[in-house]
């Protein structure tokens, strides 16, 4: 009988929510505004340039870590953004992948949006997806002006 009686203690403990873990939303590209972060997006990468590789893939991991960045053009059917791939996640971002970037920020590079995933977020990739990427509407080329609002 006292088997009985913890197991919907158990059952009930599994079926709650971890704190803090809230179900995920799923946002489209356009949607996204400077300053923001918690994103979680399907989209697929267009294209990925790599534009920084420091460190000689010889030094041992202890001394020197090497640092890899790509700029990957990603994107949904609503429209694309420069995401900032690094280090491990440069070698998920291949063109023509589908991946589904969770927990990720929206980080400001020169007054233009840059989609970026930080340690507190993960890349995973994802079977293709079924839309076609809207190239013609790039949130990147966008300019933003940092304006300091006085409220008076």
């Amino acid at each position: 009988m006292s088997q009985h009686q913890q197991k919907p203690q158990h059952q009930q403990q599994q079926s709650g929510s971890k704190p803090g873990m809230r179900k995920p939303v799923f946002v489209k590209v356009d949607q996204l505004k400077p300053g923001t972060s918690g994103h979680t997006l399907v989209v697929k990468v267009v294209s990925a340039t790599t534009v920084l590789q420091k460190g000689r893939a010889a030094a041992s991991a202890a001394t020197l870590r090497p640092t890899r960045i790509a700029e990957c053009l990603v994107g949904d059917e609503t429209g694309t953004i420069v995401f900032t791939a690094r280090n491990d996640q440069v070698d998920l971002m291949k063109a023509d992948a589908t991946v589904i970037l969770r927990n990720a920020k929206i980080d400001m590079f020169k007054g233009s949006m840059r989609l970026a995933v930080d340690k507190w977020g993960r890349i995973e990739v994802t079977e293709p997806a079924k839309f076609t990427v809207k190239e013609d509407n790039n949130l990147s080329l966008v300019e933003y002006e940092l304006v300091n609002v006085v409220e008076e």
